[in-house]
């Protein structure tokens, strides 16, 4: 069978500049091997599979996979499933707002003038983390005890621990090694500020294990969004504000975190097909 395909380009602020995205749209007959198979085929960070709704009020369902891994929520992955979704025809049942159901829930997604922004959700764990662990994660860093001004479980789904560190700088300088902590398993966000007048406010790096390895995700949507909530709630940050992620990896990413009047912070950014297609299966 033959079924649409996108890839889009996600928080990009030029052509593959961003985190890349593979939709297959009429995914409904697929079964969950299949989607992993097709997920890790791509050797992408995440693949979206997309589905009817099972609610009235969703105007898509999705199913999120980072290679053969399936995910309740992830932050890229929504913005760029729904560009797909709306390039391929879809239409909203609201003016204002897209209704995403996933594994997570329904996630609310909006225009942001030429951007899309989805509101972030919930995290499931907040507070301290252990000493014992924060210094593990610390030895993994590689960092001094005095670079690091906080840390907090920061996690929304894929279970991160969010790093502040002293400067943009120290957070560009990190040459993490997992071994040096003892960790076999690990979801760190590292966060740092650039001083006024930048094009950038803070920057931002997220690593994950995958086995002995620590690789680096290019810009990470739930992770911007869990930081975004615990600095803001810290009030060492305030929204609006912007950040830039993949600088080491030779992207430039760009994420925007606005506030509403409700109180919900958006985390918003370019989404632009790269990649418009058909695959067979």
């Amino acid at each position: 069978m033959t079924r649409d395909f996108r890839q889009i380009d996600v928080f990009s602020t030029g052509p593959f500049t961003g985190n890349p995205l593979a939709v297959v749209a009429a995914a409904e007959d697929l079964d969950e091997q299949t989607m992993r198979a097709i997920s890790a085929w791509t050797n992408l960070s995440e693949c979206t599979f997309l589905l009817p709704p099972t609610t009235e009020e969703a105007d898509y369902r999705v199913r999120i996979f980072s290679l053969d891994t399936e995910l309740p929520f992830a932050g890229h992955p929504t913005l760029g499933t729904a560009r797909a979704w709306l390039d391929m025809g879809g239409t909203p049942q609201r003016s204002d707002v897209i209704f995403q159901e996933c594994a997570a829930g329904l996630i609310r997604v909006r225009p942001d003038g030429d951007r899309l922004a989805f509101a972030a959700p919930p995290r499931l764990r907040t507070g301290p983390v252990e000493p014992g662990l924060l210094e593990q994660v610390r030895a993994v860093l590689g960092v001094e005890r005095a670079q690091m001004v906080d840390a907090a479980w920061a996690d929304n789904g894929p279970g991160w621990i969010a790093v502040l560190l002293d400067s943009a700088s120290t957070v560009l300088s990190l040459r993490p090694v997992l071994a040096r902590g003892g960790l076999e398993d690990l979801k760190v966000g590292v966060v740092g500020p650039w001083g006024p007048g930048g094009e950038a406010d803070v920057e931002v790096r997220g690593f994950f294990s995958e086995g002995l390895a620590l690789p680096e995700d290019p810009v990470t949507g739930s992770l911007n969004a869990s930081i975004a909530q615990w600095l803001t709630e810290t009030e060492r940050i305030s929204a609006p504000y912007v950040a830039a992620q993949g600088t080491v990896l030779g992207r430039r990413g760009r994420v925007h975190v606005t506030g509403d009047d409700a109180g919900d912070l958006w985390i918003g950014g370019q989404a632009e097909v790269s990649i418009r297609g058909t695959v067979e299966v």
